[in-house]
């Protein structure tokens, strides 16, 4: 794969780290990519801004110097509120329902926004980041309904409904908001993978042509629909979010069928398929 592509598009969560620390082999293979003269972009469907996720790489063993940019779902949005020159955000209003971690008010820093609380006040909801052990989901529906019977529009920075983490477990991710408010009948704007805004960012920074750039992630429903959105070859890695919907014979490689029968009922096609992100 190295020696047919120029730049690698690589998810973080379920492909370098899970979290908290590295996956084996990982810093090795980014290690090696650079060396090879790749160009490499961490695109990433996390809320935060990409000077945070530098410093969550860094403290993983992931130094600035093996990769070229880090474009986050987060970026994009805050791009997108700042620029307000898309239909869907000419008009949104500057009253602000945020949805974020404790302490993560500042994510909304530098786009003139006024924050509320009540979603009778707001104009609109930015949905970046929730902890879902402090903030479990049926403690947003009443927020969600009103917001919903309001008719106010949701800015999703995060579309991840899963997110692995270190305990084995999967963890609810923001998507899980925005797809409640969906079935409240409210109104979402996505930003970050599978959809097409921040590919086309990828490809300004890169400047190099579909065909010799390579998505490397772990969901078939962001990373591969993304990919093949973008019109780029897409490489599966079978031991991230989907991990336990594959059967491992030995352990350490998935069976061909089992990976095959996951991809038909999503109805998503990889180019490639392997268990990690190893050279």
């Amino acid at each position: 794969m190295a020696g047919k592509y120029d730049g690698f598009l690589l998810d973080q969560w379920g492909v370098l780290h899970d979290g908290t620390t590295a996956y084996p082999g990982a810093v090795d293979c980014l290690e090696r990519l650079r060396a090879a003269g790749k160009t490499i972009i961490i695109l990433s469907n996390s809320g935060r801004r990409g000077r945070e996720n530098e410093a969550v790489l860094a403290g993983m063993g992931f130094g600035r110097e093996l990769y070229h940019h880090i474009v986050s779902a987060g970026d994009d949005a805050h791009e997108a509120l700042l620029r307000r020159d898309e239909p869907a955000y000419r008009d949104l209003g500057e009253r602000c329902l945020l949805i974020a971690r404790p302490g993560e008010e500042y994510l909304a820093e530098g786009l003139g926004l006024s924050l509320t609380s009540d979603p009778d006040a707001a104009d609109f909801i930015l949905n970046l980041t929730f902890d879902p052990e402090r903030q479990p989901l049926p403690g947003w529906r009443p927020l969600l309904e009103r917001g919903a019977a309001r008719g106010i529009p949701m800015i999703c920075g995060n579309p991840d409904r899963h997110r692995v983490h270190a305990s084995g477990r999967l963890h609810e991710a923001p998507g899980l908001l925005a797809l409640a408010y969906e079935e409240l009948g409210g109104r979402v704007h996505y930003h970050g993978k599978p959809y097409p805004r921040i590919y086309r960012s990828c490809f300004g920074i890169m400047g190099l042509p579909p065909e010799k750039v390579l998505a490397v992630g772990d969901s078939l429903a962001h990373d591969v629909a993304g990919a093949a959105n973008a019109g780029i070859g897409a490489c599966f890695i079978a031991g991230g979010i989907h991990k336990d919907e594959l059967v491992w014979p030995d352990g350490d490689t998935p069976e061909a069928e089992s990976c095959f029968a996951l991809f038909a009922r999503d109805d998503q096609h990889p180019r490639y398929c392997i268990p990690r992100f190893a050279w």
